[in-house]
């Protein structure tokens, strides 16, 4: 079994929210151990972490390590949908009556 490669370059380097940026799957991958183990232990890091551990064993493109990443960094930035959620209060959409109800 060939060893990982870790020192395989992004397409195009990720800016991390350090402020530093992660131009090869190593520090990709030592940013996401460096995390906290609440955040670290979240879906989207996971999904990226299998993506990193994936493209350095050569099983999948680089892309999809990358994708991984920016995913789960920008994952505060996706609109939260859902009973309860305060985005969903302001659609003008859902104050609508049905036909039935009218």
């Amino acid at each position: 079994m060939p060893r990982p490669k870790w020192s395989l370059p992004f397409d195009e380097p990720i800016e991390l929210p350090n402020g530093k940026t992660a131009r090869t799957l190593r520090q990709a991958a030592d940013y996401v151990m460096g995390l906290p183990k609440a955040e670290h232990s979240h879906a989207r890091w996971q999904a990226a972490i299998q993506g990193l551990l994936m493209a350095a064993e050569g099983k999948t493109l680089m892309m999809i390590a990358r994708i991984g990443m920016m995913r789960a960094i920008n994952r505060a930035d996706e609109p939260r949908w859902g009973p309860g959620k305060r985005v969903m209060k302001d659609r003008p959409w859902g104050k609508r009556k049905l036909a039935r109800d009218r």
